[in-house]
């Protein structure tokens, strides 16, 4: 499978598995459970959680589903705004590890931007890598200025920014994604089929079906096209995850892409960040 390299080197798989919206609802959790290392056996390895997800029921989740593959595992975790202080992401990161069954996340993340000041949260961030409880910290929801401001304020070790991109929320083109390339951080697309509105679009059905492909499969293809782009949708069932790896096989030409184009085209000019 392609593969994404982060900052330090570090390679993971440009297709990876979401979490928002699972474990919430108990009926569920024994699918979710087998979606997920169904997954890691199909080799999507970079698991994507937060304390958000389901007031931290998402993690405790992904910690069941990882016992006895953790070393396979690339972990990736979030922290809330008001957590992001030097005196509370020490705390909320504790508490996720304990939630996850772990003692170190891969990767941790800033959820979206809040009150706290960056450079606190830069602060925050470099102790925990240097306790050993996180290898490396990145931010999710910034847009260029705040990037800029979180580089400028000592940030320049973040790893990645995690933001809202598939066919529909093309905004990030027009300046983000290229000032986070020319800065070597890959791109977390999060909702990269749009949290499944974009599967009935009849356009991108019709261009799956000549391309004997699904519509879930087309949108993450063009999605990770880019060299520096990491797609992690959720699936909460094993038939949904072999569906999404068959994804990072699927090739678009010059002329699909172009037809996606004018299917969706990107924003005339650049608009704030979008978030779900």
């Amino acid at each position: 499978m392609k593969s994404i390299r982060f900052p330090d080197g570090t390679q993971v798989p440009a297709l990876g598995q979401g979490t928002w919206n699972m474990a919430e609802k108990p009926a569920q959790r024994a699918a979710e459970l087998a979606a997920l290392r169904a997954g890691i056996d199909l080799g999507l390895t970079l698991i994507d959680t937060a304390e958000m997800y389901a007031e931290g029921e998402s993690e405790r989740l992904v910690g069941e589903a990882l016992r006895g593959l953790r070393e396979q595992v690339f972990l990736v975790s979030k922290a809330y705004p008001q957590n992001a202080s030097r005196d509370r992401l020490p705390q909320a990161c504790e508490a996720s590890l304990k939630r996850l069954g772990t003692d170190r996340l891969d990767l941790y993340l800033l959820h979206w931007r809040g009150r706290v000041p960056l450079a606190e949260t830069v602060e925050a961030m470099e102790k925990l890598v240097v306790a050993g409880k996180i290898r490396r910290w990145g931010v999710s929801n910034l847009d260029t200025t705040d990037m800029q401001e979180l580089v400028a304020a000592g940030g320049e070790a973040c790893a990645t920014d995690q933001v809202l991109y598939n066919l529909t929320r093309r905004g990030p083109e027009h300046e983000l994604l290229p000032w986070l390339t020319g800065q070597a951080m890959p791109v977390m697309a999060y909702s990269p089929v749009e949290q499944g509105r974009l599967l009935a679009n009849r356009q991108l059905q019709q261009l799956a079906n000549d391309l004997g492909a699904t519509p879930a499969q087309v949108a993450l293809a063009w999605v990770m096209r880019h060299d520096q782009v990491m797609a992690i949708p959720k699936a909460g069932h094993v038939a949904h995850v072999q569906d999404n790896r068959a994804a990072a096989d699927l090739h678009l030409s010059t002329s699909d892409l172009a037809a996606l184009d004018a299917c969706f085209p990107r924003p005339a000019e650049r608009r704030p960040l979008e978030m779900l």
